[in-house]
């Protein structure tokens, strides 16, 4: 249930990771999805995504994943279950500045365990599969606007253009500028416009 005000008792709980509350009640956040245990180690939720629920029960419900740091269902998340999560945490963000952190603290889990199990589900790492999902917009962005690089790289969520000319030929073997230049038009007669 969402509540419109949060206790201060319950709040400075969930913001010193309180031991004593656990299982008296658990929080979720509605941005991430995600519901956890008082004593989660996690990051600190912004208050005003904070629902608060008298069970894991009531959590679930309410179509909100437990945590897979503090385990509020005493359940370990299936691995894969949590690979998808990552994943859709990753969509949802790509134009942000992501880094390994960022993404393990919303994903409620260590860096280094989000890393190696990515990398086993998914066969890249999570960097690698940022890049590569960033580079299919670029393509994307080329075929159907006139933005210029820079517009792009920035779109995509790489500020630096420099270096999203770099990825984009390491990844796709050409630059941008050859890669649209080689591929409009023949986008352009499939799409049959223009």
């Amino acid at each position: 249930m969402k509540v419109d005000r949060i206790s201060d008792e319950i709040w400075n709980a969930i913001v010193g990771n309180d031991h004593s509350y656990d299982n008296k009640f658990f929080y979720a956040i509605a941005t991430t999805g995600i519901f956890c245990k008082p004593s989660c180690k996690s990051r600190i939720p912004n208050k005003e995504n904070v629902y608060i629920f008298q069970n894991a029960t009531e959590a679930l419900k309410a179509n909100f994943r437990p945590c897979k740091r503090c385990k509020p269902t005493d359940k370990l998340l299936p691995d894969q279950a949590w690979v998808e999560q990552i994943t859709e945490y990753i969509h949802l963000h790509d134009t942000e500045p992501l880094t390994l952190q960022s993404i393990a603290d919303s994903c409620h889990g260590s860096p280094h365990h989000l890393q190696r199990t990515f990398k086993r589900i998914k066969g890249v790492t999570p960097a690698q599969y940022i890049q590569e999902r960033r580079i299919v917009k670029a393509i994307q962005a080329l075929l159907e606007t006139d933005q210029t690089m820079h517009e792009i790289a920035k779109s995509v969520g790489i500020p630096n253009t420099p270096y999203f000319i770099t990825l984009f030929k390491k990844i796709i073997g050409s630059t941008p500028g050859e890669y649209r230049y080689l591929n409009k038009n023949a986008h352009i007669n499939r799409s049959g416009t223009k």
